[in-house]
């Protein structure tokens, strides 16, 4: 599986970014996909989660009511909606898959990453 996400950038706080990633895979409904971050010296952490369907979606404490997790699977993409984005939301932005996994909400079964965006939120 191959991830390329898009849509980083630099914006104020309080503004708004949505990441995208496509994904070339022969079943992209097989995957469960996520995104996650990773700031300048701290360890990445997940950030959201969504199954397979869509029907299903995780959000880290930090993000939960300002981002929104989604999936186009006709199109295999995955996006990221970031609101009312903080300087804390400062990180590389990665997309990740879990084509192996029984469950879609196990972080530690993503497998395959993007190269990551970066996204800066000033102050």
């Amino acid at each position: 599986v191959q991830l390329v996400e898009s849509g980083g950038g630099l914006v104020q706080a309080g503004q708004s970014l949505r990441l995208s990633c496509g994904a070339s895979a022969r079943a992209f409904t097989n995957l469960a996909m996520g995104w996650f971050r990773q700031a300048p010296g701290k360890e990445r952490e997940t950030v959201a989660l969504i199954d397979w369907t869509g029907g299903f979606t995780y959000y880290a404490d930090a993000v939960k009511g300002r981002f929104t997790i989604s999936r186009d699977n006709a199109k295999n993409t995955v996006d990221l909606r970031m609101n009312s984005l903080k300087p804390e939301d400062t990180a590389v932005y990665y997309c990740a898959a879990n084509e192996f996994g029984s469950r879609w909400d196990v972080s530690e079964d993503f497998s395959s990453w993007g190269h990551g965006t970066q996204v800066t939120v000033s102050s």
